[in-house]
């Protein structure tokens, strides 16, 4: 797996009875692709993976390795209420032809750092896959430090990645420094992407892209190359619309841009609700303005 590039964390895009639409995840993946992603990461946070059962994660990732076929790596979010239901779908993945994992800390519970690195451990070990740690302490309450980055890549060889989103650009920085370049560092917090790449970041797990994949593949390149000027004037037309990406309701917001856009519906699964009110006023508010000024690429 290279762990590089503009990679989606897609959304899961619902039929109005809150089932799996199957088809339009399909289109949405080679979408994606066509765009210029490197790669598609399914049931993240931002895919509702709380809201999926076993099954219907598998389900996904069969559609999403049909969609793209050998055209873009496949990689699935394994998070869990427990480390056997986390192994277990790990090795299931595999069998369904995904090509990496994204592994996160168990649901609900947080704990110290040698229980913790036994979950994340159990799964890294489950397959020959390649692995990307995701830290994401705002959501998850574990806050993967960079001496246990280095600590868990030493121990597995198949770990080839991180995904850093604790909203310190530092943390970049910090792990790059204990880890060399054993890690590739990927950017998880869209409103902190360039960032992330000036700090020495390869790769964007982006939530926007959903609904901007040219313009999040552009930006990206921008910054990658040291285009600094085309780089902050992209940014700045993006960045009200890269902030969605990091509030409690990032989920119906993106999807919410996405519908509007023509790209999949609003559906979102209890206890998330459509947007209503003073959200929805804002965020038409913020997609209105971004269409109105849209810039040239």
């Amino acid at each position: 797996m290279l762990w590089k590039g503009v990679i989606p964390a897609i959304t899961t895009n619902l039929q109005a009875d809150l089932s799996v639409d199957h088809a339009a995840l399909a289109a949405h993946c080679r979408w994606m692709i066509d765009s210029g992603c490197a790669g598609i990461v399914a049931c993240g946070s931002l895919g509702e993976a709380a809201t999926l059962s076993f099954d219907e994660k598998i389900a996904i990732v069969r559609t999403c390795v049909a969609a793209v076929g050998d055209r873009a790596p496949v990689v699935l979010g394994i998070a869990a209420l427990s480390t056997g239901e986390a192994v277990a779908m790990a090795q299931a993945a595999e069998q369904a032809g995904c090509q990496a994992l994204m592994v996160l800390p168990p649901y609900v519970y947080s704990s110290d750092w040698r229980e913790m690195k036994a979950h994340v451990g159990a799964v890294i070990a489950a397959t020959q896959l390649s692995c990307m740690l995701y830290n994401n302490p705002p959501a998850y309450k574990t806050d993967f430090l960079p001496e246990q980055i280095a600590e868990l890549a030493a121990e597995h060889a198949n770990l080839h990645a991180v995904k850093e989103s604790s909203g310190d650009v530092r943390r970049v920085t910090a792990i790059r420094a204990v880890c060399g370049r054993r890690l590739d560092i990927l950017v998880g917090m869209d409103d902190a992407i360039v960032e992330g790449v000036y700090a020495g970041a390869v790769g964007w797990i982006a939530g926007l892209v959903n609904a901007f994949p040219v313009e999040s593949v552009a930006l990206f390149d921008y910054a990658s190359r040291g285009d600094k000027a085309r780089a902050a004037a992209l940014y700045r037309w993006f960045l009200p619309l890269l902030r969605l990406d990091t509030v409690p309701k990032f989920v119906q917001l993106i999807k919410w841009v996405q519908a509007e856009v023509g790209r999949g519906t609003p559906h979102v699964r209890p206890p998330r609700l459509p947007l209503a009110g003073t959200d929805l006023a804002m965020t038409r508010a913020i997609l209105d303005t971004a269409l109105k000024n849209h810039p040239k690429l």
